[in-house]
């Protein structure tokens, strides 16, 4: 992020900015109730969902036990959701990798369309906001995104209680 400024490291990150991030880390939960409500899910269904549509998004469809990891439910409480989610037609279990072994998750065309509904007008707004910037500051952006995640995940998982 271009030059390197030591005084700065003597210097707290200002108030302002630590907040922000936490409240905007906060709508995510927000953002996952009124899907929730949205799509006629519990609330905790439809942050499996989330993760799910997102996970299909990137390519790199979940597992059973890294959706359980995200989202912070026991194996067998996931077993529970994706076995309601499975019933009411929004998640399909398969085995089609190479290792039979392995279950990926993917999202049902009905839920597909109630995501696309619900997200799309969002994303018109992000998208918005997100061009008025230059892409060097956005690449900057997210670069310190990256960087505060893994700060945090390496946080999470040196605690004594991970």
């Amino acid at each position: 992020m271009g030059d390197h400024d030591t005084s700065r490291d003597l210097d707290p990150v200002p108030v302002p900015v630590t907040e922000a991030l936490r409240v905007y880390g906060e709508t995510y939960t927000r953002v996952a109730r009124a899907f929730a409500s949205h799509a006629g899910l519990h609330s905790t269904d439809a942050t499996a969902m989330i993760e799910i549509l997102s996970a299909e998004e990137r390519g790199t469809p979940l597992s059973p036990a890294k959706l359980s990891d995200q989202i912070g439910l026991s194996f067998g409480a996931t077993s529970t959701l994706l076995n309601r989610l499975e019933a009411v037609g929004h998640v399909t279990r398969s085995r089609i990798q190479a290792d039979r072994r392995i279950v990926t998750l993917h999202s049902t065309p009905e839920v597909q369309r109630l995501a696309d509904d619900f997200f799309e007008p969002l994303g018109r707004r992000l998208d918005s906001i997100l061009a008025a910037h230059s892409p060097a500051f956005l690449a900057e952006f997210s670069a310190l995104l990256i960087e505060l995640r893994k700060a945090t995940d390496d946080h999470i998982s040196e605690s004594p209680d991970s």
